[in-house]
């Protein structure tokens, strides 16, 4: 009995250090590869250290792309944080209608990325398009919404709101009514308005819930690839070509198999840092929040 209580901790490790070993393999095989100029044309590559980086940095198009990569996560990450702890808070009041909306809010969550693009690529086409539609007796029909591209990134983003927005709510909500009682009630005996509350005392709390849901969202949009695909495949030109679309272009469509990596690699490296520092950021944000409860 007592070398099954001593082999018990390591026995439940497995599992993870399993899931370890398959996570970093690849990876590890994949940094690997970058060391080389593995290509369809070359399939006997040699070993030219990090001029695959250094080509990376010094080609305009990722530059590009990794402009539009910015814009796009900053973008869909505001708007669905924003969008979020605002539908949040018209949930958070218990009200028959709050508590249908708060099942149906669920809905978008159902249908993956991939099949939601390729629905709203469908809404939005300039001729047939129910959203045209639907604007044309307003004098707003026959947009092209991603035919140039200031349109086909904002709608590359409105696609992203509409299917992470729930996401955000549902983390908001979930943070609402987790916050203590005593605060508001002291606050509604002492006469504070409803903004003043909401300023000083919910904001502040509910914080840690909504950086949570902007450190997720922001991560996830970084690496973006299926609702851009699906609805402008990178185009028009190269506007919404963002670093993972780079990346499979370099690698699948091109053949060139370790400058692709790279990208993915140097992707990697972005994500990394960024979520450094917002989780940083995050164990400040919960120490203030203490305060403010305390």
């Amino acid at each position: 009995m007592g070398w099954r209580l001593t082999l018990r901790p390591y026995l439940l490790i497995v599992p993870a250090l399993l899931l370890t070993c398959g996570i970093l393999y690849p990876f590890g095989l994949g940094l690997y590869y970058t060391l080389f100029d593995f290509s369809a044309s070359k399939p006997q590559p040699d070993m030219v250290r990090f001029e695959n980086y250094s080509a990376v940095f010094t080609q305009e198009a990722f530059w590009n792309s990794a402009w539009v990569t910015v814009l796009y996560a900053v973008g869909a990450a505001f708007v669905e944080t924003v969008l979020g702890v605002a539908v949040a808070l018209l949930l958070h009041r218990s009200t028959l209608l709050g508590r249908i909306l708060e099942k149906i809010l669920i809905l978008p969550l159902m249908i993956a990325p991939v099949i939601a693009a390729i629905i709203w690529k469908l809404m939005l086409q300039p001729s047939v398009g129910v959203v045209n539609h639907l604007l044309r007796p307003f004098g707003l029909g026959g947009v092209q919404w991603t035919d140039t591209p200031t349109g086909a990134l904002l709608s590359s983003i409105a696609v992203d709101v509409w299917v992470y927005t729930p996401f955000v709510a549902i983390l908001a909500l979930a943070g609402l009514r987790s916050l203590p009682a005593s605060p508001f009630e002291a606050a509604a005996v002492d006469g504070a308005g409803w903004w003043y509350t909401f300023r000083r005392l919910t904001l502040p709390m509910l914080w840690p819930y909504v950086l949570v849901a902007v450190i997720f969202r922001f991560m996830d949009s970084l690496k973006v690839f299926d609702i851009i695909y699906a609805l402008t495949e990178g185009g028009p030109g190269d506007s919404t070509v963002v670093l993972q679309i780079r990346a499979y272009l370099e690698a699948i469509r091109f053949q060139r198999y370790s400058f692709g990596i790279s990208y993915t690699i140097v992707l990697w490296a972005v994500v990394y840092l960024a979520a450094m520092v917002l989780v940083k950021r995050l164990g400040k944000v919960q120490r203030k929040a203490a305060e403010v409860t305390t």
